[in-house]
């Protein structure tokens, strides 16, 4: 995927279940190091908590080439899957979550742990502001200097826009282009000049 949404902010959200403390923390994390420096300060920040369980999905929403997940002491398979599974079905990318709790004196169950650790990854996702991550690619195009005007005026139907531009024998272009539309307008550039403009990807 090119382009899909990724947390624009970090967001907490708390619960109390059966006198049981759940703190839920979402963080942008591009990268599985980023995941992990941010989950160490978690641990960190609640360093007196019963548990800080963790899932990440550093990537696309879905991919699994980059993920990690840790129930940090609960029971298996009742915290960090229930919250990676959460992540991986949110169509959200580049996001780390930590579920810090303290412990009420009462046990929730298998149940109750998985509806608990989940539940708090779904209301933190309700309430995380989200923005666009775009992939970019760099065009670099040269022609003549008579379509300096023609080509500013169609760049931004692309989404484009010069990052340099030097003038020589001719004028060479450096693009900024989202990748999913580097190809039509390497083709448009073609078209527009007929073939006066050489476009090198």
């Amino acid at each position: 995927m090119s382009r899909y949404p990724i947390p624009a902010a970090r967001t907490r959200v708390e619960e109390v279940i059966l006198r049981s403390r759940f703190i839920t923390t979402a963080a942008p994390a591009a990268t599985t190091e980023a995941a992990r420096a941010f989950i160490a300060e978690m641990r960190a920040e609640f360093a007196d908590a019963s548990h800080n369980c963790y899932a990440f999905v550093a990537g696309p929403p879905g991919a699994t080439g980059q993920i990690g997940m840790s129930d940090d002491g609960e029971p298996g398979g009742t915290a960090g899957r229930p919250m990676l599974a959460v992540l991986l079905g949110s169509g959200i990318g580049d996001i780390a979550v930590v579920v810090t709790r303290y412990f009420g004196g009462t046990k929730l169950g298998t149940g109750g742990l998985v509806r608990a650790y989940s539940g708090g990854v779904k209301k933190a996702l309700k309430a995380l502001p989200v923005q666009e991550k775009v992939s970019l690619a760099r065009l670099v195009a040269a022609g003549p200097y008579r379509f300096v005007t023609p080509v500013a005026r169609l760049l931004p139907a692309f989404e484009a826009h010069v990052a340099d531009q030097t003038f020589a024998a001719d004028v060479t272009w450096e693009i900024v282009v989202p990748e999913e539309r580097a190809a039509a307008l390497t083709v448009a550039l073609v078209e527009l000049s007929r073939g006066e403009i050489v476009v090198i990807v």
